[in-house]
């Protein structure tokens, strides 16, 4: 709807011209990565945050757009629809306001309100509420029938009613809100009988914060154990300013100038409630005495709608609303760590041995040629309890000899460690680099559906070996086809919302795979799905084309891979790419429809393609101005020039050796020890650092660096090598803290 372009055009201060152009492109069928990679003179430049940005709050106006129609309609139904409140109802765009001119007209269950009302007891609230009447008992006493005995409980039906009126205020709940957003405190204890079994949470068993100052991670720790049944959680303000606030709305007007108002307001807000005789008789009170007597059971409804309906409403909103800001939180951090794993450094194709360690039953190796296929694979026992080092190291030679092994991974879980030591000291390893890779992940690929696909003819162990020596060449291709929540760099991500996290998580994979782009003639078919316009038909449909034709030659032999219409080769051929093309363009980011561009820049030099990306002097001579059209402006063409000067390279950093210091535990450590380490979770208190001892060590916010630090992103990144220094050792409850300040 072009109604929401101005809005989505304000919140997040883009033009309003960008805004209408991405959301067209959206419409059309276009991909995020597409959009901000090639359409750049739409967009003006947005990047896939900003566009996804647009996306969403395009998505949140439409939901609220039609929750205003059920609204609408609902209240028409029922006959109270009046032209100022559909005015009121069309202009707001707010969910909680919506919902709050909603709430009076919502239908309802029984409640004691209702049950008042039917029993005829509403003209005696409407009385009580304008605290004028000078002779209340008799008054009530008027309102005794068959299912009203006396007249106390006609005045308790009233009660009810002023509560229930007072819950569906606008300004009594905006009154609370405001109360709950600054004096609201966080409180949790721990469950009785729970203490033993609730360890892990006993810093929350007697704990209480400002929620406005609750950190995301404390509030989902909170959760957690609430949901474990562990500890009880409340949120509360200061309880005797939110009721006398609310008081000082239903008092009795002081001034003849504010009784005034206050008796207009009441009398406004009974008009859809009340018949014109009743607005008559409460009309002919308003010059009355005001009498304590009513004002005392106003406060006593007042105090009633605040404890019974106001607060335990306006608290679950607040929890809720909590609960979604640190959800959002840690998605964010969550999939700022997705995007550096998936991004992290390549082998690239050599010839890999990979290796699943471990004791008991033995490590399992598997060879991989420069493509990943499988070889070999056979298992050797070097340590405890079988101790066969002889026939393990005959093993090692035969196959690093016989398969050319330029690279050995081995995986950092049980007997990492141990297995790393033994493999370097062989004579033969020597030139042979050799990588502890991270397990995480690797045993729910093992027995996964895609794993299964992959190997059908081989068990988990042999697969989790693939994975490991995998990972190593090329981790973007490996982690795709694992849940991004079994990688282990999450915060509490299973505690977070899990559609908002599938949704942030997919578009982070997405939009990593076409950044770095795919080899359409290696990738598997779960790579294939994240790319650009394809899915998981055409990516299965690209896979069968390659087995039963072999390699793709060129870009445009994509278009007889079947279904692959005109609309999905535009979303995906510039993501492809095709090693050892006829044409070189099909090897870069330089899209189809961009060829005659650069064969026009070559012709113009007299030149073919080929020279012209080989040459980099001719390509200075190139004037982009020349090349420019409607279509076609300095930024697509700045691209272009960028993609000549390196084609079809790898956007990701060269992979560095790593080596752990010779400590193996826990117990190996000392306070003081400086160490080498690899950052392997970053979260918004700190980062966890892998130092060898089969335990990461935290690393404080507070410990990152000799200056403040807010946001530990801007001092560490997911697989960076540090040097850290041991603060504590904790055997018992086997914890490291560590520091990297100086």
């Amino acid at each position: 709807m072009e109604i929401f372009n101005p809005m989505i055009a304000h919140a997040l201060q883009i033009d309003g011209r960008r805004v209408a152009n991405t959301l067209e492109l959206l419409a059309g069928g276009a991909t995020i990565p597409f959009i901000s990679r090639y359409r750049k003179e739409a967009t003006g430049g947005l990047d896939e945050v900003q566009i996804e940005q647009i996306k969403q709050m395009h998505e949140r106006l439409s939901e609220v757009a039609k929750r205003k129609e059920t609204i609408l309609n609902t209240i028409e139904e029922q006959g109270k629809l009046t032209p100022e409140l559909k005015g009121r109802i069309e202009a707001s765009w707010d969910a909680t306001e919506l919902e709050d001119i909603y709430l009076p007209y919502k239908p309802k269950r029984k409640t004691r309100a209702e049950v008042a009302r039917q029993r005829g007891l509403e003209p005696l609230a409407n009385l009580l509420m304008l605290q004028r009447e000078t002779n209340l008992i008799a008054r009530a006493r008027t309102f005794i029938n068959s299912e009203v005995k006396d007249e106390e409980e006609a005045l308790k039906g009233a009660r009810d009613i002023i509560a229930e009126r007072v819950n569906e205020d606008e300004r009594a709940r905006n009154q609370v809100r405001n109360q709950f957003s600054r004096t609201a405190i966080i409180t949790s204890k721990v469950v009785k009988g729970k203490e033993e079994e609730g360890q892990k949470f006993r810093d929350y068993f007697d704990f209480s914060e400002p929620l406005k100052r609750c950190t995301s991670h404390r509030l989902l720790a909170l959760r957690r154990g609430e949901a474990e049944g562990i500890l009880k959680v409340s949120i509360s303000p200061d309880d005797e300013e939110c009721r006398e606030r609310l008081l000082r709305l239903y008092s009795p007007p002081q001034s003849p100038q504010r009784g005034r108002e206050q008796r207009r307001s009441i009398a406004n807000s009974m008009q859809a409630k009340l018949s014109s005789a009743l607005l008559s008789e409460a009309s002919l009170l308003h010059s009355c005495t005001p009498e304590k007597e009513c004002s005392f059971h106003v406060r006593e409804a007042v105090t009633d709608a605040y404890k019974r309906l106001l607060k335990p409403s306006i608290e679950t909103e607040f929890a809720a609303l909590s609960k979604e800001k640190a959800d959002v939180e840690a998605i964010r951090i969550f999939a700022e760590n997705l995007k550096q794993l998936l991004l992290s450094s390549p082998l690239g194709q050599k010839r890999v041995l990979g290796i699943d360690p471990g004791f008991r039953t033995g490590c399992k190796l598997v060879c991989l040629d420069a493509q990943g296929a499988l070889l070999h694979h056979s298992i050797m026992s070097p340590h405890p309890p079988k101790n066969q080092i002889r026939e393990s190291v005959a093993t090692m030679k035969y196959l690093v000899e016989k398969f050319q092994i330029e690279a050995i991974a081995i995986g950092n879980g049980t007997a990492g460690r141990e297995t790393e030591e033994f493999v370097r000291h062989l004579p033969f390893v020597e030139g042979i680099e050799v990588y502890s890779v991270s397990e995480d992940g690797a045993s729910v690929y093992s027995a996964s559906k895609i794993a299964r696909e992959e190997f059908p003819d081989y068990d988990v162990t042999v697969r989790g070996a693939v994975s490991i020596g995998r990972r190593l060449m090329d981790p973007l291709a490996e982690l795709v086809k694992i849940d991004p929540k079994s990688i282990g760099v999450g915060q509490y991500q299973h505690d977070v919302d899990q559609t908002m996290l599938k949704r942030s998580l997919d578009q982070v994979v997405e939009n990593c795979v076409n950044s770095v782009g795919v080899n359409a003639n290696t990738a598997s078919k779960h790579l294939l799905t994240y790319v650009s316009g394809l899915g998981p038909v055409l990516a299965q449909n690209i896979v069968d084309y390659r087995t039963e034709n072999g390699p793709f030659r060129s870009r445009k032999e994509l278009m007889k891979v079947p279904r692959m219409g005109a609309k999905a080769f535009e979303q995906c051929a510039g993501f492809l790419r095709i090693p050892q093309a006829k044409n070189p363009l099909d090897n870069s980011a330089v899209h189809p429809e961009s060829y005659h561009i650069v064969e026009q820049m070559a012709k113009d030099l007299h030149c073919t393609v080929d020279e012209l990306i080989k040459n980099k002097e001719l390509r200075q001579k190139i004037d982009l101005k020349r090349y420019t059209t409607d279509t076609v402006g300095l930024p697509t063409l700045t691209d272009i020039m960028q993609e000549l000067d390196k084609p079809g390279l790898d956007p990701r950093k060269p992979l560095t050796a790593f080596h752990f210091a010779d400590v193996h535990a826990l117990e190996d450590l000392r306070e003081g020890m400086t160490l080498p380490g690899i950052v392997t979770n970053i979260t918004n208190f700190g980062c966890f650092v892998d130092v060898g001892v089969h335990q990461d060590g935290l690393v404080h916010i507070s410990q990152l660096a000799d200056k403040f630090v807010s946001d530990p992103t801007t001092i560490v990144s997911l697989c960076q090598q540090v040097t850290v220094r041991v603060l504590e050792v904790d055997l018992k409850r086997k914890r490291l803290s560590l520091t990297m300040r100086s």
